[in-house]
């Protein structure tokens, strides 16, 4: 039951910001930063140094779990790659995956373990080949339009799309229209905090953006 409420949470709180920081505590304090802005979903990449580390500082502090607002947050992994890494980031306590490719071992390892795992896919090929392997959301990555999620739920309609790279304030609305159950947004979230050495600023951003997906889901 776990991985289902995980999944129904992500898709209900619908923004997965993508970190990347210098280190393990930059890219935590991003994650707080984002977290107190209202984005609760936090994916950190393991392209960051130590990024086990900030995971693990983030797992404690935070709780899928809970009803207290100021501690919730789903905490996750990225730029997962073989299953190994996978494995370890749950470990620290990553509650979801996500890759940049479709690896059918790290599905097969999440899968054992019960946690939500979000592959990277580009073609329709791909995007059946993981919903035979029983992937619940794949993430669409690099999107470029969302046109490109009308055009895949033509075929597949049963998809759960999560764009990720091309979402931006200005088109957030345009991708939950076309049909995203979520979206993934990355530099956009921090470039700014980061140019100019204040990462508080993350936190407005990320209350732009929950606003801009409220408004487009329509609460």
């Amino acid at each position: 039951m776990k991985k289902l409420k995980l999944v129904e949470r992500i898709v209900e709180h619908g923004i997965v910001a993508v970190l990347r920081g210098k280190d393990a505590n930059e890219v935590a304090e991003m994650a707080e930063q984002a977290i107190a802005g209202g984005i609760k979903v936090i994916e950190v990449t393991m392209t960051v140094p130590s990024a086990l580390k900030a995971i693990e500082r983030l797992a404690a502090k935070y709780d899928s779990r809970t009803s207290d607002p100021d501690r919730f947050a789903v905490i996750g992994v990225g730029t997962v790659l073989d299953p190994e890494t996978a494995r370890a980031a749950i470990l620290s306590g990553a509650e979801f995956v996500v890759g940049p490719s479709l690896n059918p071992a790290t599905v097969a390892l999440c899968n054992r373990y019960r946690v939500p795992i979000m592959p990277g896919v580009m073609t329709i090929k791909e995007i059946q080949e993981a919903l035979e392997l029983g992937v619940d959301i794949v993430k669409l990555f690099p999107s470029s339009s969302p046109s490109m999620i009308k055009a895949i739920k033509g075929p597949l309609p049963q998809a759960n799309l999560m764009p990720t790279g091309g979402v931006t304030l200005d088109n957030l609305g345009e991708w939950i229209s076309a049909g995203a159950v979520a979206v993934g947004i990355g530099s956009d979230l921090t470039n700014e905090a980061v140019r100019v050495g204040d990462l508080r600023r993350i936190a407005d951003r990320a209350a732009l953006y929950v606003e801009a997906f409220r408004a487009a889901r329509g609460r």
